[in-house]
């Protein structure tokens, strides 16, 4: 996210030398050790953040064209490392202790190794190709340690288990440092993680045994090919993730059949046409994220949410947000609120003639949905019926490792950033998302794309995630603050909007909430969260497995598995709750619509696609969708 080291501390730096018995290094061991000793973790944070070496290292990097490509922090990850040195001089023994410990495995894992192809040369039994290594993808499941040499070559598998167990040992010391906060922890563990990441062999041609069998079998062909996709990526300035020519809303994406029946400023909200038969009486309005676009609910036929319901019997809406550029500036949260749910479910209810209507809010678009039914609450206004959160926060008390890019110094970045564009641009958000799964969405496709010259794969949830959306500086700005750094949705009345106080505990609706098992964005146990803040609401919570998408665009027919806690009595805590769960396996999308069929009223004819107020305006989907 390009978070600048050292942003907000103003201190004056320690003035070093070059002259005889002067150190070469910025701050000496013995004042970092006694800075972690005698003044904790903040004087320690601050001396990081006024070192000349790290400062150096951000401008390099920030100004590196390589950075629009690999969006890790290497400044960050120079502090982490740094941080760590400065922890062992507090502890000398016992980090003396574990480089032995680290040091004997690793002896240990290369003597195998040796011994292992000594066997297999005499034609003895291969008892680590058989799954004996306990770092193999065999018991572990590490995708870029596939190739067969990593476990039969010698060489390749002391060089795998070394740079496992030094991983690990780097990852160890983050996780258990002391005399750190847990926000700092976090942050540490963080960027140390990406460095591991980082220093693969996979991602060095000359020891990726996949990358140079290639190039032998190709004739240099693919390493031509990878250097000319780098290349491109360069003056993309991104990394390819997807064939971008493989999909397109309209032709293979987003292909259920609707209209676009009302447009503002903000939002186009598409009707989608009945797949024939009767239909429930109260209609489903879709609130997707506006950080996204909405046909993640839309993709392909086989994994399509809304032709699911469609076929199921349901009337469905979907709010289609606008992309927003530097002219919606000063559109703010409660635009959003009253041009997104509250002007679509007008719309809804003047087409199908329903008093009251269910609705669904996905992600952020859940914040927004429990906001504005807070606001209805207090107003008395009972125009939604039913409703449904998937993978949707509204304490943000604990985010998991989002916590990282989500600072007070790094929303000030983030600030600066909007008030000089008038928006939020779709690659920051992008960028920070793909860190935190960086071995599946980043250096995967660095291995793909470059070292073996392959085309980027025709995917399309990652053809979705590359077809990013802006965000309007002055709602996203007010979003940030009140949500990730200040946490004000929990606390009854402390936020307004359109005069009213907010208060969760008040939205009285049957409240259906969805958990992914994997999710690296919403933690699963936050949001289960909800279960608590709608005191007056009756919560059916769901987990789903796998993440954040793969948890959600699940339909029935595929893998995966959900757990329901079916007790009498309610769970106090999320753990609780998992321990009586029962697993399911297969599609929680099918006890959903369940739940939603039993609060949809009874069947009956279609309503028409528009009505004369709100005629049809162009077909699903739509224009704001397709807007760049």
């Amino acid at each position: 996210m390009g978070t600048k080291t050292g942003t907000g501390h103003h201190r004056r730096r320690r003035q070093t030398g070059g002259g005889a018995g002067k150190p070469w290094w910025p701050i000496t061991p013995d004042e970092l050790a006694g800075t972690m000793l005698d003044a904790g973790t903040r004087q320690l944070t601050d001396l990081l953040a006024q070192d000349p070496v790290l400062r150096s290292i951000d401008g390099l990097w920030n100004a590196n064209p390589f950075r629009t490509i690999i969006p890790v922090d290497w400044a960050e990850v120079a502090r982490a490392l740094r941080t760590v040195w400065i922890l062992s001089l507090s502890r000398p023994d016992e980090a003396i202790r574990k480089a032995a410990a680290v040091q004997a495995a690793a002896w240990r894992s290369a003597l195998e190794a040796w011994n292992d192809a000594g066997r297999r040369w005499w034609g003895m039994a291969d008892g680590a190709a058989a799954g004996g290594s306990k770092s193999g993808p065999s018991p572990d499941g590490d995708k870029r340690f596939a190739a067969p040499e990593w476990h039969s070559n010698p060489a390749y598998r002391t060089l795998k288990e070394m740079y496992l167990l030094a991983s690990d040992w780097l990852l160890e010391q983050g996780e258990h440092a002391d005399g750190l906060d847990d926000a700092e922890r976090r942050r540490l563990t963080f960027h140390l993680r990406q460095f591991v990441d980082a220093m693969s062999p996979t991602l060095l041609l000359f020891s990726n045994p996949a990358a140079l069998r290639r190039a032998l079998e190709t004739g240099g062909v693919s390493l031509a090919d990878g250097a000319r996709h780098l290349l491109s990526d360069l003056r993309d300035g991104r990394l390819s993730m997807v064939d971008a020519t493989a999909f397109e809303p309209g032709r293979n994406l987003a292909t259920t059949p609707g209209t676009v029946v009302h447009r503002n400023r903000l939002i186009e909200l598409i009707q989608y046409q009945p797949a024939g038969g009767p239909v429930h009486a109260v209609p489903l309005l879709i609130m997707p994220p506006w950080i996204n676009k909405y046909y993640i609910l839309d993709l392909q036929p086989k994994n399509s949410m809304v032709r699911h319901l469609v076929e199921r019997g349901f009337t469905v809406f979907v709010i289609s947000w606008k992309n927003p550029d530097a002219s919606m500036d000063g559109v703010g949260f409660e635009d959003y609120m009253d041009l997104g749910p509250l002007e679509a479910a007008d719309v809804v209810r003047a087409i199908t003639g329903a008093n009251s209507i269910n609705v669904m809010g996905y992600c952020i678009g859940g914040t927004l949905l429990a906001i504005t039914l807070a606001w209805l609450a207090a107003k008395g206004d009972a125009r939604f019926n039913a409703a449904t959160f998937m993978v949707s926060l509204q304490d943000f008390a604990h985010v998991g490792d989002t916590a990282v890019f989500l600072g007070e110094p790094t929303i000030d970045f983030i600030e600066q950033q909007m008030m000089e564009r008038g928006y939020l641009d779709s690659r920051e958000m992008s960028n920070m998302f793909n860190l935190l799964r960086s071995n599946d969405l980043i250096w995967s496709n660095v291995v793909n794309n470059y070292l073996m010259g392959n085309k980027a794969p025709a995917f399309d949830l990652l053809y979705w995630n590359s077809d990013g959306t802006r965000m309007a500086r002055a709602a996203h700005s007010w979003y940030l603050r009140n949500t990730y750094v200040e946490n004000n949705l929990i606390v009854p009345g402390r936020v307004r909007l359109k005069g009213e106080a907010i208060d969760l505990g008040r939205i009285p609706q049957d409240v259906y909430a969805v958990g992914a098992e994997k999710d690296h964005i919403v933690p699963w146990d936050s949001a289960w969260r909800v279960t608590q803040l709608l005191k007056g609401s009756e919560v059916r919570y769901v987990l789903a497995s796998s993440g954040h998408i793969a948890g959600i665009i699940n339909p029935p027919g595929g893998k995966g598995a959900y757990w329901i806690n079916d007790a009498a009595e309610p769970a106090t805590t999320a753990q609780a709750w998992r321990e009586k769960a029962g697993a399911h396996g297969g599609s929680w999308w099918t006890d959903w619509t369940a739940w939603l069929a039993e609060r949809s009223g009874p069947t009956g004819k279609p309503p028409t696609m528009g009505n004369a107020a709100h005629p049809p305006l162009v077909d699903a989907p739509g224009t704001y969708v397709l807007e760049k």
